[in-house]
């Protein structure tokens, strides 16, 4: 099926880690809809006729991937540059904390359990601690009862704040990213290109 194909070198994967609270990452990110759009173009392999395409690993972006991301937040998010278009869109509504936070979460659960409590206690200040510069929108009882679970972090410590951010972004975020021109234009180009 014909789609858009991304090539991915070693080091270019590596860019793509989720340790969000890197903020070399976020300058990376494309800001608007026409740094997306540039941003996808970039990593077009763009060949001369007679040239084929090198061996590497192509991360392939296809329509029927792109059109599954309207399924449900959960394929949009288990897909990473899903999670890249999505995040640039909350970027644009200055709500990028959110994906962010559940990104981190997401890294977090995976930890190992020495680093557990260095890693709560990042994630609690950027995110959750009333001063947070990226303060998350949760209530109050939820605050208090993540900043008494890092005390004794778990693997699980931020899964009711996260809960809260997901359902909060599934409700609120995702429906106005699927009708917004960020998206819609994504999926416009995939499909013109799939007819060439």
């Amino acid at each position: 099926m014909p789609g858009m194909f991304f090539s991915a070198n070693p080091k270019e994967l590596k860019e793509t880690d989720h340790s969000l609270l890197d903020d070399k990452m976020h300058k990376k990110r494309p800001k608007t809809l026409m740094d997306v759009k540039a941003y996808l173009r970039s990593m077009i392999p763009h060949l001369e006729p007679g040239i084929k395409p090198s061996k590497s690993k192509d991360i392939r972006l296809s329509i029927n991937e792109v059109m599954q991301w309207s399924q449900s937040l959960e394929k949009l998010l288990a897909n990473q540059i899903g999670q890249d278009v999505f995040g640039n869109f909350l970027k644009s509504e200055f709500s990028e904390e959110n994906i962010e936070f559940w990104l981190a979460c997401e890294d977090y659960k995976k930890t190992e359990s020495d680093l557990l409590h260095c890693k709560a206690e990042k994630i609690y200040k950027a995110f959750v601690h009333s001063d947070a510069a990226k303060q998350i929108n949760i209530d109050f009882h939820t605050r208090e009862s993540t900043a008494k679970k890092i005390k004794a972090p778990t693997p699980t410590c931020f899964d009711e704040a996260q809960k809260i951010i997901y359902t909060l972004m599934e409700k609120d975020s995702y429906p106005r990213f699927l009708k917004s021109n960020m998206y819609l234009n994504l999926l416009n180009e995939l499909q013109a290109n799939s007819l060439k």
